[in-house]
Parts: structure tokens; C-alpha cells; sequence
């Protein structure tokens, strides 16, 4: 069997592109790599890529001299996870309490990892993990 290597991009559907904008880039500092009217794509530590995709703006295929993609969408909240640095952990919780962003949840790992949980304006589930999270991080 060919080998998976990693997840390349995760995406997010959003009701207000232009909210989800501003929370993306100002509150968590995510630089956009691509900025259509539909789509927003951010680099994430420079090895995955977050896509934004307006909700209900990706449901016919899309089609380019290069070929088509499929159409696709989602609904309801969903989750996704960042790595961080386990010394700037705390940094963050203070980053975001004083932007207003209600930390939801604490967890600390069996294997040594700490993760806090909040939500984006579309109550998406977020998560900063520290390193002892899963095996393989």
C-alpha cells in the first residue's frame, strides 16, 4: 500500500469570510497566502495550510486551464488543532483571554501534553496543543 505522508490543508466553511478574516489574522496572527472572495488560504507554520472557504460558495466544481475540483462543503462546528511551543502555552491563554476569547477548556496529557480549547466567531472548536499530545507529536 502507497504510504500517506501528512495533511497538507484542513478546511473550515464559514458564514462571514470577512469575520473570519479578521479573527484568523488578528487574533492568531495567521498569514494569508491566497485572498479570493470565497476562499482564504493561511500558512501554518510554514507545513499545512488552513483553508476558509465561504460556506455555500464551493458547491459546484470549479473548473481552470489546470483542471476541476470537486464540489464540496460543510456544516456545523468542527475542530482542528495547532501545534505550539510548550513554553509559549501560557502566552497564548493570556493572548487570548485579554482579546476576549473564552477559553473553553484544559486538558493536560497523559504523555505530557497541555491543549487549550476555544472557539472562532463560526464556533468552530479550536485547539493549541503542546508536544506529548499523540505519539507521534
Amino acid at each position: 500500500m502507497p504510504r500517506l505522508n501528512r495533511i497538507i490543508e484542513t478546511a473550515l466553511y464559514v458564514d462571514d469570510i470577512e469575520r473570519a478574516r479578521e479573527f484568523y489574522e488578528a487574533k492568531l496572527g495567521l498569514e494569508p497566502m491566497l485572498k479570493t472572495g470565497t476562499l482564504f488560504a493561511y500558512d501554518v507554520g510554514g507545513a499545512s495550510v488552513l483553508l476558509l472557504f465561504q460556506r455555500g460558495q464551493s458547491l459546484k466544481s470549479q473548473s481552470s486551464a489546470g483542471g476541476s475540483i470537486p464540489p464540496h462543503d460543510g456544516s456545523g462546528p468542527l475542530h482542528i488543532c495547532f501545534a505550539v511551543d510548550a513554553g509559549e502555552l501560557d502566552l497564548w491563554d493570556e493572548k487570548l483571554q485579554q482579546q476576549g476569547i473564552a477559553i473553553e477548556g484544559r486538558m493536560s496529557w497523559e504523555r505530557g501534553g497541555k491543549s487549550l480549547y476555544f472557539r472562532d466567531p463560526d464556533g468552530h472548536m479550536l485547539e493549541l496543543a503542546t508536544p506529548g499530545l499523540w505519539p507521534n507529536y
